[in-house]
């Protein structure tokens, strides 16, 4: 007889008034606020049978979670498209004063000239022997901000100036030194982050006209994360990156993207989410800082239509956001957060990282090590790592050499 496991349920949360532009809506910071919730259970079927082994997650639990997610949270996104291909635009083998090897890489979608297309920048370690771990994400801001490296392409609008404008994001040097490869994207390649033209001048328009998207059809997260597998894709075709360590890397509305990338695609083999708050890490049950139906507002082109049911009615929603991090399992995950990031709920993202747990160790991995919130920039790392650090929304060198540590301790070199 199953002995039923135990609900889970937390304190909290009054509101504060807030003034966003012509916007007003009420936002929780209060702790002792936070509402009453229960999240859905992990280890159960949706027939309420108990998950107890390994093969019934993996054969079946994943599955009815993966399907929850896609079809009230995320959308549906296709597979790669028919005519994907890979131009590579230019090389440098002596970038970052000779310590590394530049690459920009033109990925085509489709074979039609006017069709979206996405640019790569990629450094290789200059000393590497064989094929190199890397870490792969979205910049926000275009490639040449990720680095002061004058020999980035300039895209049109570009200027000198906006070289190395988002370096302290990126830390290549950092990077490369410690063995890895690092590649980025211009997110806006994949799709405009623009809720009057995503649909329309992204690459949903190579799938159909953007009048005819589903309820359950995919937003701009699941774009953006489709855009990521692509950039896999084309890791499998070469000798230099080794595509089975690679890590998949996100901050913001782009570490919700990467969390939904390692769940949608497995080849992914190692996830990081950087304060990326609702709709990423944190738990939406709490309402704490940014808020489902705030997001919904905001950005109605991120998540697909059935997410606004939700609306001020998070605890409706067949998942929460520990079910997402826990789709990643066994592979390993790290979520971070920020003390001056409560708009991003540090401590939902953590409990989202806890109660992730029980699937790790069903699996046979260690989990979380912490049982508490970790001390503010003291990094707990087991299979799933978490840190809060001191500082703002934002990533950072403390950030970077946590993540390159985690990896040196779960990309395990042969």
């Amino acid at each position: 007889m199953r002995t039923p496991s135990p609900k889970v349920i937390f304190p909290i949360a009054a509101l504060s008034l807030l003034s966003c532009t012509t916007i007003m809506a009420q936002f929780n910071y209060d702790e002792s606020k936070v509402p009453t919730y229960q999240l859905p259970e992990l280890l159960e079927l949706n027939d309420g049978t108990p998950v107890k082994d390994a093969a019934t997650w993996q054969k079946k639990r994943r599955a009815e979670v993966m399907e929850l997610f896609r079809s009230e949270v995320y959308g549906r996104r296709p597979g790669p498209p028919a005519g994907l291909r890979f131009e590579v635009t230019k090389k440098d083998e002596e970038a970052l004063g000779g310590k590394a090897k530049r690459r920009e890489v033109r990925i085509h979608f489709t074979d039609k000239e006017n069709d979206p297309e996405m640019n790569m920048l990629l450094y290789l370690p200059a000393k590497a022997k064989g094929a190199t771990p890397a870490f792969l994400g979205l910049n926000f801001r275009g490639n040449p901000t990720i680095s002061k490296d004058p020999g980035i392409t300039l895209r049109k609008g570009d200027k000198e100036s906006d070289r190395g404008k988002s370096a302290g994001r990126w830390q290549a040097d950092m990077i490369v030194d410690r063995g890895y490869a690092l590649a980025t994207i211009w997110y806006g390649d994949i799709e405009p982050d623009d809720k009057r033209s995503a649909f329309s001048k992204g690459v949903h328009k190579i799938y159909g006209p953007p009048t005819k998207i589903p309820a359950d059809g995919w937003g701009s997260i699941a774009a953006w994360g489709w855009g990521l597998s692509r950039a896999l894709d084309y890791f499998e075709t070469i000798d230099e990156i080794d595509h089975k360590r690679v890590a998949v890397i996100g901050h913001s509305r782009l570490g919700k993207t990467s969390l939904w990338a390692g769940a949608e695609d497995e080849r992914f083999a190692l996830i990081i989410s950087n304060n990326s708050g609702c709709g990423g890490a944190a738990l939406n049950r709490r309402a704490f800082g940014e808020t489902v139906k705030r997001i919904n507002t905001s950005f109605p082109h991120w998540f697909c239509d059935n997410f606004n049911k939700y609306n001020d009615r998070e605890g409706e929603l067949p998942v929460d956001q520990h079910m997402l991090i826990a789709l990643m399992a066994p592979r390993p995950v790290y979520v971070a957060s920020a003390v001056g990031d409560r708009w991003a709920d540090p401590r939902g993202e953590y409990l989202s990282a806890k109660h992730a747990d029980p699937v790790y160790r069903l699996l046979g991995t260690e989990g979380l090590p912490a049982t508490k919130l970790p001390a503010v920039d003291k990094p707990s790392m087991g299979r799933i790592g978490y840190h809060i650090r001191t500082g703002r929304h934002d990533v950072t060198a403390f950030d970077w050499k946590a993540y390159l540590d985690f990896a040196d301790k779960n990309l395990k070199r042969p």
